[in-house]
């Protein structure tokens, strides 16, 4: 006999997201920043997208983060947040890329030039 699962996360996730696999935009990656809109009326949303835009309402955090603390799959939370955005309750920023480092011939030669001008 196989344990029992608890009652929560009865729902599959292809009735939260309407039977939908791809979100709307596919420019979310997990650590994509998300922040909630302030002022917008949650009455017209479904419970998941309401639990979403209330926690990200508390500050910025990125895909991944939402997905461990709603308990879905990053797949189900990218559908979510592609229809959140399009709504107007959640605003996205990209992950800010690492700066490269200059090259070693770049530093000697501005050192050079302080060092004339001194």
């Amino acid at each position: 006999m196989s344990p029992r699962r608890p009652a929560q996360g009865l729902v599959r996730p292809y009735v939260v997201t309407n039977g939908r696999s791809e979100p709307s935009r596919n420019t979310f990656d997990l650590v994509t920043l998300v922040i909630g809109v302030p002022d917008r009326p949650l009455q017209c949303l479904g419970p998941e997208h309401r639990r979403l835009v209330l926690l990200v309402r508390a500050g910025a955090l990125s895909v991944a983060e939402i997905a461990a603390h709603l308990h879905l799959p990053v797949s189900i939370c990218k559908v979510l947040l592609g229809d959140l955005v399009d709504s107007g309750h959640l605003l996205t920023r990209a992950p800010v890329p690492r700066a490269q480092l200059p090259t070693s011939q770049l530093l000697q030669e501005v050192l050079d030039g302080l060092r004339a001008r001194l």
